[in-house]
């Protein structure tokens, strides 16, 4: 028999390695009906603000642009749409699932002074940009004053 000096590190990392796999059968397991809820896809979004407009990029990989919608009603921006999985995963013999699938809806509220009826978006390469220009009079403005 050999004995083995104690030292709590290795068993901390034992009970460590046992946590990371309890959690990756439940994530192999329960990815499945959690990829299918209304909620499973939440895209990535960038809002910046420029002297001319706000511009909103949305990473959407792997999804095709007639599965987006946007809307702009009551000064709220609205992005929605419907990542379709490309098999079915019932039928399959996964042994991990991470990628998420089902419907998504995100909204921002921009202020009132934009250029609604100039609104643009662009779908390329997964990404989508919208441009929301904002009204003249929103723009900020150089005025020379005279010293007296």
């Amino acid at each position: 028999m050999t004995l083995i000096k104690y030292h709590p590190a290795r068993n901390l990392l034992g009970l460590r390695n046992n946590f990371e796999n309890l959690f990756d059968d439940f994530l192999t397991q329960g990815r499945r009906k959690w990829a299918e809820s209304t909620l499973a896809v939440v895209p990535a979004i960038d809002l910046q603000e420029t002297d001319d407009a706000f511009i909103i990029s949305a990473e959407l990989p792997g999804m095709d642009k007639k599965d987006i919608s946007i809307g702009f009603d009551n000064n709220q921006l609205t992005i929605s749409g419907e990542k379709k999985s490309e098999k079915n995963l019932e039928e399959e013999n996964f042994h991990r699932v991470e990628r998420s699938y089902g419907k998504f809806q995100r909204s921002f509220e921009l202020p009132g002074y934009v250029e609604r009826d100039k609104i643009e978006a662009e779908y390329k390469n997964g990404i989508l940009t919208i441009t929301v220009p904002k009204a003249e009079e929103a723009k900020p403005k150089q005025i020379e004053v005279k010293i007296k």
